[in-house]
């Protein structure tokens, strides 16, 4: 086993094969994948599997590339995802896909599945981080919202739903990150990335999706939902992004809806009422549950509003975000009218 800068490499197997007990392939700097692919550094891991910088032979690029766990339940979300890239692949032929990640090729090595893509460089989490949190110029934003609503609207068209619209799914198109980045610098381009949480509209694999912060309140509440969820997301991404800080930050579900609530105000029972989650949160009077998180802060429906937590913003950015974080899905703007709003 040897550690380089970008996490750890062994070279051992087991004796069942190539993978540990979790699943995960057994990594070897330089070695190589399907003959094809070289083993060049650690780019990230997770609960699905690992993804490597490796050294393309064939087309004599980096790439980056994606080992799912060796597991029934990540290759049966792997195949989905497969299945979603290449749709995506299909409707990026026919244009309009500069801002979605490209897939390059799927296979089967060693009993992983494995998906390779175009490498890009840091996450816009890494992009705020590298600013010291203290959020970033609203014209670097309003060019990344751009790029983020292309790519959504290319989703709408598939009919596709992210589900994990978060920072780190968005990725600067550039590797390496120049010597003189600047997070206040407008030049950069954004790719979304990570479709390993997509699903097709009508071909939903869970009920419960989204990480928390950035979680709609139809999943919340336990209703149907769409490609409107990632609209959601995106109101949050872009407050983070010109605040440097998550606008919603609840300890659990309860509190995170509380945090919406905070903000936003209590919803409309008519809307609760169509999910079947309304005991959990809501009293049989239908009053809002009020709890206390962990440092003994209740939060109390509209305690704030969205102008004073986005303060000093243009009025056509909190309008636009207030667009994203509408309660009812039905009412939420769409990435082709999004794409139409003043302020873009």
């Amino acid at each position: 086993m040897f550690v380089t800068g970008f996490g750890v490499f062994t070279s051992i197997t087991t004796a069942t094969g190539y993978d540990d007990s979790r699943g995960d392939y057994y990594l070897t700097k330089h070695d190589h994948i399907n003959y094809r692919y070289e083993i060049l550094s650690l780019l990230g891991k997770g609960s699905f599997g690992q993804v490597v910088r490796c050294y393309d032979h064939k087309t004599k690029a980096n790439v980056a590339l994606k080992i799912i766990r060796n597991k029934k339940r990540f290759e049966r979300q792997g195949a989905v995802e497969v299945k979603v890239l290449e749709r995506l692949r299909e409707e990026i032929g026919r244009g309009g896909g500069e801002s979605t990640v490209q897939m390059v090729e799927s296979f089967a090595f060693r009993g992983h599945l494995c998906v390779t893509f175009e490498l890009l460089g840091i996450n816009l989490y890494e992009w705020l981080k590298a600013g010291g949190f203290r959020g970033v110029h609203v014209g670097v934003i309003r060019r990344f919202t751009f790029q983020m609503l292309k790519c959504l609207e290319l989703l709408c068209r598939a009919s596709i739903v992210h589900c994990d619209l978060k920072p780190e799914p968005s990725a600067l198109s550039v590797d390496p990150v120049p010597t003189d980045f600047d997070p206040n610098r407008p030049a950069y381009d954004i790719k979304v990335i990570d479709f390993g949480s997509s699903c097709f509209e009508d071909e939903k694999v869970y009920t419960y999706v989204q990480s928390r912060f950035y979680r709609s309140p139809e999943v919340i509440l336990g209703l149907t939902y769409n490609t409107a969820i990632d609209i959601w997301s995106l109101g949050c991404i872009l407050c983070e992004l010109y605040t440097g800080y998550p606008l919603f930050p609840g300890e659990n579900e309860t509190e995170q809806l509380a945090c919406i609530m905070e903000v936003l105000g209590a919803p409309d029972l008519a809307l609760v009422d169509r999910g079947n989650r309304r005991k959990v949160f809501f009293e049989p009077s239908g009053n809002p549950r009020l709890v206390t998180n962990s440092k003994g802060r209740k939060r109390r429906p509209g305690a704030k509003c969205l102008e004073l937590v986005l303060k000093g913003a243009e009025r056509g950015f909190v309008d636009f975000v207030g667009r994203c974080l509408e309660w009812d899905p039905k009412r939420r703007i769409t990435p082709a009218e999004a794409l139409r709003h003043e302020w873009l």
